[in-house]
């Protein structure tokens, strides 16, 4: 995805995230307290997000290992905002819904985290 259309995603509202019933996007504190965090999901992939705005994700090693950096930032609609350095760029927006903690991307996909 271009950055541009990364950047303008970036300003839409929570409320028009594909949200299910129980959703509930992370709070101010949370988005603030991500920096250092590391989120692994049922596919065995990983995502970390460094106190320096540095974004990486694992692959597992049965969906072929490697790992693709880049930088991230929170938007102002508080979904995470990803610049890869090969050039793709995404918004991702974390929620809890009951126990479970769900990253959901722009397209609607939903991963829930382990």
């Amino acid at each position: 995805m271009p950055l541009f259309l990364c950047l303008m995603a970036s300003h839409a509202l929570a409320g028009e995230w594909p949200l299910k019933p129980g959703d509930t996007p992370f709070a101010q504190n949370e988005l603030e307290a991500l920096p250092g965090q590391s989120f692994r999901f049922f596919d065995g992939g990983e995502s970390l997000y460094g106190s320096d705005g540095v974004y990486s994700y694992t692959y597992a090693p049965e969906n072929g290992g490697g790992t693709a950096w880049g930088t991230y930032r929170i938007a102002a609609d508080g979904s995470i905002c990803v610049d890869f350095a090969n050039g793709f760029a995404r918004c991702d927006l974390y929620v809890r819904n009951g126990s479970r903690v769900i990253l959901i991307t722009e397209k609607g996909e939903r991963f829930p985290v382990r």
